[in-house]
C-alpha cells in the first residue's frame, strides 16, 4: 500500500469519526448533504479524495469546530501535493509540465534515476521524446502542443553539462529493447546513450537480462538529492517527501545500481542492442556506428 493511499485512508477515518461523534449514520449524513450514500462510504474508506467543498460541508453537517475543519483541509492539501492527478498536472499543457521538471532538475545537486521501461527524459533524442509525448497526449486527451513540449524536454538536457551537478541513471535492457518507437528512431537513441555515458558527471548503468535481480524493478522513479522522490503512474504523479520513503527508495536504488554494468561493459551492451536493431532498419538505412 502506498503512503498516498494510507494518507487518504487516514483522512477518511477522521471524517468517519466526526460523523459518529455527531451520532449520524452514513445514510443520514448523505441525506443531509444531498449526496449519494456511496459517496460517504468512498470518502470514509479512502477510495475517493474529498474536495475542499466536501470537507466544509461535512464539518458543517456534523457540527465540527472550525479548528477541525482547518486541520482536515490542511491534511487534504498535503495529500494533494503528493498525489497530483495528470488531469490537473497537465492542465497547462505538456510543455509547461516539462518546464516544471526542468526547474526541479536545476535545483538538485544529485539526481538518481531508475527506469525499467523508458529512456530517461534527460537522455532522450528529440524523435524518441516526440513518441513519448504523443503517447501522453493521446492517453490523457490533451491539447497537442507536442512541438513545444519536445523543445522544452530538449532544453532540460542542458543541465547535464553543469559541472556542479551529478547524475546517476540506471536502466534495464528491456528499456533498450521495447519497441516503443521504430528502429530508425531507437538506433540513434541508443547512440545518444553511448555518448551520454562518457560525460564526466554522468554515471549510466544498464541491467542486462542475464543479471540476477535481488530487487524487482517494479516501476521507475527519480530521487532529487535526499529531498524528494517522484514516481509516475498511469493516472498521477506522486511526490514523496517523507524521510522514511526517501530512504527506502534510496535503498532500492542502491540495490539496483549495484548490479548494473557501467563504462565499457554498459557501452558494449548498448552496441549489441544497436546491432540487433540495425537488422530491422528499412533498406538504405544504416546504424549509427557505421
Amino acid at each position: 500500500m502506498t503512503s498516498v493511499h494510507q494518507a487518504r485512508q487516514a483522512l477518511g477515518a477522521r471524517l468517519r469519526e466526526l460523523r459518529r461523534a455527531a451520532d449520524l449514520t452514513g445514510r443520514q449524513l448523505a441525506e443531509l448533504l444531498a449526496w449519494p450514500h456511496s459517496k460517504v462510504s468512498k470518502l470514509e474508506t479512502g477510495k475517493q479524495t474529498p474536495s475542499d467543498a466536501d470537507i466544509t460541508s461535512w464539518t458543517e453537517a456534523t457540527g465540527a469546530s472550525a479548528e477541525k475543519r482547518l486541520a482536515l483541509l490542511a491534511s487534504l492539501h498535503t495529500l494533494e501535493s503528493r498525489h497530483a492527478e495528470w488531469e490537473r498536472v497537465l492542465r497547462g499543457g505538456m510543455s509547461h509540465h516539462q518546464s516544471e521538471w526542468g526547474d526541479a532538475e536545476r535545483r538538485a545537486g544529485l539526481l538518481r534515476v531508475f527506469e525499467p521501461v523508458y529512456i530517461p527524459g534527460l537522455l532522450q533524442t528529440a524523435e524518441y521524446a516526440r513518441g513519448r509525448m504523443a503517447e501522453g497526449i493521446a492517453m490523457h486527451n490533451l491539447p497537442n502542443d507536442i512541438g513545444e513540449a519536445v523543445q522544452a524536454r530538449m532544453a532540460r538536457q542542458q543541465v547535464l553539462y553543469d559541472p556542479g551537478k551529478r547524475f546517476q541513471f540506471v536502466i534495464t535492457e528491456a528499456a533498450l529493447r521495447y519497441r516503443l518507437c521504430p528502429p530508425e528512431v531507437m538506433v540513434p537513441q541508443l547512440d545518444r546513450l553511448v555518448a551520454a555515458s562518457t560525460l564526466p558527471n554522468v554515471r549510466l548503468g544498464v541491467i542486462g537480462f542475464e543479471t540476477t535481480l535481488v530487487t524487482a524493478p517494479k516501476h521507475g522513479f527519480w530521487i532529487f538529492d535526499n529531498n524528494l522522490v517522484m514516481v509516475e503512474t498511469f493516472t498521477a504523479e506522486l511526490h514523496l517527501a517523507q524521510p522514511p520513503e526517501i530512504e527506502r527508495y534510496a535503498q532500492v536504488f542502491r540495490s539496483l545500481a549495484g548490479i548494473a554494468s557501467y563504462g565499457q561493459a554498459a557501452r558494449a551492451l548498448l552496441m549489441k542492442v544497436m546491432e540487433d536493431l540495425s537488422r530491422s532498419l528499412p533498406v538504405g538505412e544504416t546504424s549509427a556506428e557505421e
